[in-house]
């Protein structure tokens, strides 16, 4: 089990949070969480937010990673409670230079999981069971998820977890349509009105 071993106040745009390190996890990266106010009441808003260096850092509008790792903040502050878990998963999992090489075969034609395919990686690599440890190591086992995947809710279920699933949807746009359409389509996010966007 996992254990929290250090705590820090972390000012934001959106108010103080406090960051959270954890001791080593079975795959070897630093996750992080994010806490704001008294995370001990049933039904606290929870965001899993996989690392994306471009659009969480840069604001690339290639996907919605950055606005909704935003949303997820601005919803927690409103709120007066909550938690973001940080997985250092970036590019769903298959690295940021994989990533980059993904984004290189999406600028030649294909989709977002094509081009997964075509490096030889799955649909979607990430494994979530790290989120499900930092949550028992924060004592929170009832969660108002900010999610559109319904597999960040069935691995939180699957540990015992009860969720109640919150949409998060950010603007489609130009930039963006094509790689939200996927997610809907083939990776099973529940995204509304996404396949009417241009």
């Amino acid at each position: 089990m996992i254990q929290i071993v250090t705590r820090t106040r972390l000012p934001t745009k959106h108010g103080d949070f406090t960051m959270i390190g954890f001791s080593p996890f079975d795959d070897g990266l630093e996750h992080v969480a994010l806490v704001r106010g008294d995370i001990r009441d049933a039904g606290v808003l929870v965001r899993i937010h996989s690392e994306c260096l471009t659009g969480d850092v840069f604001g690339s509008q290639r996907c919605d990673c950055g606005d909704q790792l935003d949303m997820a903040m601005e919803k927690i502050a409103a709120a007066g409670a909550g938690v973001v878990l940080y997985l250092r998963q970036e590019g769903r999992g298959i690295g940021l230079t994989n990533k980059l090489r993904a984004y290189a075969l999406q600028d030649g034609g294909m989709d977002t999981v094509e081009a997964n395919h075509a490096l030889g990686f799955a649909d979607d690599a990430r494994d979530f069971t790290p989120a499900v440890q930092m949550l028992q190591a924060l004592g929170v086992s009832w969660t108002r998820l900010m999610t559109n995947n319904p597999r960040k809710c069935a691995t939180l279920e699957a540990a015992g977890i009860v969720v109640a699933r919150v949409p998060l949807l950010t603007c489609v746009q130009a930039n963006n349509a094509q790689y939200l359409r996927t997610k809907a389509e083939k990776l099973g996010h529940l995204i509304a009105d996404v396949k009417k966007a241009s």
